[in-house]
């Protein structure tokens, strides 16, 4: 087994390509103002030190003397905080998640490389203000720097068998992207357009409503005329598909700039949708505006292998190319990657016969988003939100704004106000974001510029604005909205008179009225009333020739209040009946077309990823009150349906046990990278359904389990910004068995907040990072304080993940990071090692063709040598390389050269490449050189790359070696280099 030095990183893109985007344009950004070529952003050299507080619920409170230094506190402390969940975003976003999860993640991945997420936060990040570009590098410095601790404590981890990776000064702003890039639901327009072939055109939109793979918020404002204080107040809660750890972390940031309090999105620097900054507060919600096109491509493949796109003038050449999903515990996939000049293809491949003109069935299509057309995600608005004072203020950052596209509501302590829209959506014709539209028709073309965005005055006779995702403020920005309930529910409670009540159609709640204070704000939260329910309960009360046990339950549920409360069983009782209505309406001829085994769920034209919003159950489910009103089936067969659900819901019912109270089955799942991490008893039952202002959505006529609900509340107060509340479904930690892990479930279920706590008297310090900055580095001390309560750390057993191994050998080299060599494990790195030693660029490395077993079997014979040594290289934790050493005398080598007391040779092999990196290997070899000389004994590093490796040589004799002679060995002809101690000016 020998081995050389010729596997360089490649200069360009993670293939091998240059960078080819899409416009054709270059890195703009000079070198000179890049900062290190490491992944450390410009300009985030010595930025100060920083203090951690923390509240009685673990809430991070960050004190740093300027922003950088502010950005990069808030990178460690996400990363210490939450290291897996970080650490799958960035996985996310490079489309290599099933490396470590499995098959059952291909499915992303093949999408986040199809749609060029990575390549497009690059380019954003390359078109970034210089200043936002050193703010998210001190970020990215931060993660870098906390993650080995943070993957440390969280056992995740070692039960992936995953070691924490490098974050790029991109990789904020692809976790954006990636978050983000579904919460348009450009899907439903292959949703409408099966609906459209199979039930009509004119039926295209039949089905329209807040689907599946939409995200809503409710939020709402109230100005000082209708507060307790006399100054405004904020409030809401988005609602998102809950996470575990959660979407949102509760965070402050504070530097002689700014002080904000907020919820922060873990991955990404700053605080964009729910913050304070003492003078002026801001709040969103999902503005359901449409702004992603679909377009049906027309391609073929080129007598070269390459591939061609019918575009307006003709077939023209298109970008491919091809990519490898790695799959733990399955064979790697290939995923060809095609971009056209309308977007990236995401649907379908490029047929296989050059000769052909026709589009191939299944169709192809491609993505066209504004971030990839435009190469700006808004991301200079960030650090602009934070230092605003004003609404005026709030309202000029949010100009720049991209995506998603938002509803905002902000005050300030003058009693100012803003209701507006923010974000980029493409001037472009109607049909575009009704349909799939055809790609090479000129007419389906995007325009310059954007469409106008709506804004509004908060009404000054109610003293209110709402934004629930109702077709309102947004309304020509848009084609699918959420039913108008939750906001008409909003406006009701907040237009109750003081001590009045506020009525349901069949009962009535006591609530506070004006005025209002922030405590008051649950009482709007938590609001059950289920307006929807109103077109199936008049059926039900019309239904004829009901039986003694179906009129039973007619008279139950009339007399039900419609509250979907935890506690009432009569809400349970409606689910089911609504759920039996829903698959009879399944079963009915008029929808069957789109149902059973006409599902275009079941469609192998679209990638499984599409099927939640391709399967029609939980399209009716969630359309169920607009198709029980509108003339779908004539009324008599409505009433007959509603009739016999009545009659099988009530036998059900009649000789069992009754219903089980509401929360007992209507229970959170949270969505969770690895499965049933989560104990069944931390799964609370909640009140609220997807028409509730309590908006947890569970999915009718399929589950009552909800994914989807409030990803937080808040309540922000501008008189006194520590009267202001928050709470989030888990707690701050994202380590479990910490303290904080779990510790606001119980508050988030029972609809109460937390307390922000903003007196710095109140809080507890747990870490003081002070630095010092010489002509040659940074230094940094770290003070931990045991002031808090600390969950203790779980005992992973350290030998399977890399980062966590004791090190022969740690050196940190200037403007690259921290280098350690830790040994190799077979049994645990086999995998690892086998990846990178059968690429045909590791051929000289003689195991092209081996096994992962055969690889471990050679490893562990390595280790049984006591004359021979192997090594993982790790770069901030992460394996950036196999470094080897052995004596000369004890290896075939030494059968070709005179060998000497002293003698060392290394082998090394650089891992494949995330993104280009200069002077990658110069660094590596720094820290390898550094260890061999450590040890006085040893005198000459020997090292023996193939003899046509020029660049290898170059660098050799760039380093110090000396050239000596050309050997052969059976596997190349090889150059033998050696580098003296003495030639370094060591003793």
């Amino acid at each position: 087994m020998t081995a050389d030095i010729d596997s360089e990183r490649p200069d360009g893109r993670p293939d091998g390509r240059p960078d080819d985007r899409p416009d054709g344009s270059q890195n703009d950004r000079q070198d000179g103002n890049q900062g290190d070529s490491q992944g450390h952003g410009p300009g985030t050299r010595g930025h100060g030190g920083f203090e951690v507080f923390r509240d009685d619920r673990g809430i991070p409170h960050l004190r740093a003397g300027s922003a950088l230094g502010l950005a990069r506190a808030q990178g460690r402390n996400a990363a210490r905080d939450r290291a897996w969940q970080l650490e799958t975003e960035r996985h996310r976003v490079l489309g290599t998640t099933a490396a470590y999860l499995g098959a059952e993640a291909v499915d992303w991945d093949r999408f986040a490389r199809r749609a060029r997420l990575a390549d497009t936060a690059r380019s954003c990040f390359d078109r970034l203000a210089p200043e936002t570009a050193a703010w998210v590098g001190a970020y990215v410095d931060g993660v870098n720097e906390g993650l080995a601790e943070g993957a440390a404590q969280a056992p995740e981890f070692a039960a992936a068998g995953l070691a924490p990776g490098r974050w790029e000064p991109w990789t904020p702003l692809g976790v954006w992207l990636s978050t983000h890039i579904l919460f348009a639901g450009f899907p439903t327009k292959l949703w409408r357009e099966e609906v459209a072939r199979r039930l009509g055109d004119d039926r295209a939109t039949l089905f329209a409503t807040d689907g599946p793979g939409t995200s809503g918020s409710n939020g709402w404002l109230l100005t000082g005329a209708r507060t307790t204080t006399g100054a405004p107040v904020v409030a809401g809660d988005p609602h998102r598909f809950i996470e575990d750890p959660g979407v949102y972390q509760q965070i402050r940031l504070a530097c002689p700039e700014f002080d904000v309090v907020g919820l922060a999105v873990p991955g990404v620097p700053g605080i964009a949708h729910f913050g304070h900054a003492g003078g002026v507060a801001w709040a969103i919600t999902n503005a359901m505006a449409d702004y992603q096109d679909l377009y049906r491509e027309q391609v073929r493949r080129t007598t070269d292998g390459g591939a061609e796109a019918l575009g307006p003038d003709g077939w023209y050449r298109v970008h491919a190319h091809t990519e490898t999903v790695e799959v733990a515990g399955g064979e790697p996939e290939t995923v060809e990657i095609v971009e056209t000049d309308r977007g990236p293809v995401i649907i379908g491949d490029v047929p296989g016969d050059p000769d052909t003109d026709a589009a191939p069935d299944p169709p192809v299509i491609s993505l066209r988003y504004p971030p990839r057309v435009t190469g700006d995600l808004g991301f200079d608005v960030l650090p602009a939100l934070l230092r605003a004072r004003t609404v005026a203020d709030l309202d000029t950052a949010l100009d720049g704004w991209v995506e998603p596209v938002n509803v905002v509501l902000a005050a300030d302590t003058t009693g100012a106000t803003l209701h507006r829209v923010a974000g980029h959506v493409p001037v472009r014709p109607y049909e575009n974001r009704l349909r799939v539209v055809p790609a090479h028709d000129p007419a389906y073309a995007w325009r310059e510029g954007g469409e106008p965005l709506p804004r509004t005055e908060v009404d000054t006779a109610t003293g209110t604005a709402v934004m629930a995702n109702e077709r309102g403020l947004a309304a020509p920005l848009g084609i699918e909205f959420a039913p108008p309930h939750r906001a008409d529910r909003i406006r009701e409670l907040l237009g109750t008179a003081p001590g009045a009540a506020a009525s349901s159609a069949t009962g009535v709640r006591k609530v506070t009225g004006p005025p209002w204070s922030a405590a008051d704000m649950a009482v709007v939260h938590t609001d059950t009333h289920l307006a929807s329910s109103r077109q199936l309960l008049s059926l039900l009360a019309w239904a004829p020739d009901l039986g003694p046990d179906a009129e039973r339950l007619r008279d139950r549920l009339l007399r039900w209040d419609r509250h979907m409360d935890a506690d009432s069983t009569d809400a349970t009782l409606y689910a089911r009946l609504r759920a039996d209505v829903v698959h009879r309406l399944a079963g009915h001829p008029a929808l069957r077309p789109v149902t059973g085994d006409a599902d275009p769920w079941r469609s192998t034209a679209y990638p499984p990823l599409f099927r939640p919003w391709l399967a029609a159950v939980p399209r009716i489910g969630y359309a169920l009150e607009s198709l029980l009103t509108v003339g779908l089936l004539r009324y008599e067969d409505r009433l007959a349906m509603v009739a016999a659900s009545a009659e099988a819901v009530a036998a059900t019912h009649a000789e069992g046990p009754g219903p089980s109270a509401w929360g007992e089955v209507h229970r959170v799942s949270p969505w969770q990278a690895l499965p049933d991490a989560t104990p069944e008893e931390v799964r609370p039952g909640l009140a609220g359904d997807h028409d509730c202002v309590l908006s947890t959505s569970s999915v009718p006529g399929i589950t009552d389990l909800f994914a989807r609900g409030p990803a937080a509340r808040y309540v922000w107060d501008l008189a006194r910004r520590e009267d202001s509340l928050w709470v989030v479904p888990f707690g701050a930690s994202g380590v479990p068995g910490s303290a904080h892990h779990r510790d606001q479930t119980e508050l988030w279920a029972s609809g109460r907040l937390a307390p922000v706590v903003t007196d710095w008297n109140l809080l507890h310090r747990t870490e003081r990072v002070t630095e010092r900055v010489t002509e040659h580095r940074t230094e940094h001390r770290f003070e931990e304080s045991t002031t808090m309560t600390a969950a203790t750390p779980p005992d992973p057993d350290a030998s399977t993940v890399p980062a966590l191994r004791p090190a022969v050998h740690e050196q940190k080299v200037e403007g690259f990071g921290v280098v350690r060599l830790v040994p190799v494990v077979p049994a645990a790195d086999a995998g690892l090692l086998h990846a990178w030693v059968t690429e045909e660029r590791a051929r000289f490395w003689g195991m092209a063709d081996h096994t992962r077993e055969q690889v471990q079997e050679i490893y562990e014979f390595v280790d049984s040598l006591p004359t021979h040594h192997a090594y993982l290289a790790l770069r901030d934790g992460v394996p950036a390389a196999l470094f080897q050493t052995y004596e000369p005398d004890a290896d075939p080598v030494g059968e070709h050269y005179d060998v000497q007391p002293g003698d060392l040779g290394i082998h090394l092999l650089i891992a494949p490449a995330e993104g280009p990196v200069k002077g990658y290997t110069d660094a590596l070899l720094t820290a390898f050189i550094g260890y061999v000389f450590s040890d006085p004994a040893h005198l000459r590093v020997v090292v023996e790359p193939d003899a046509r490796n020029e660049k290898a040589l170059a660098r050799m004799v760039r380093v110090g070696f000396e050239l000596g002679p050309e050997i052969e060995k059976p596997e190349k002809t090889a150059r033998l280099a050696f580098l003296p101690r003495a030639a370094l000016g060591l003793a």
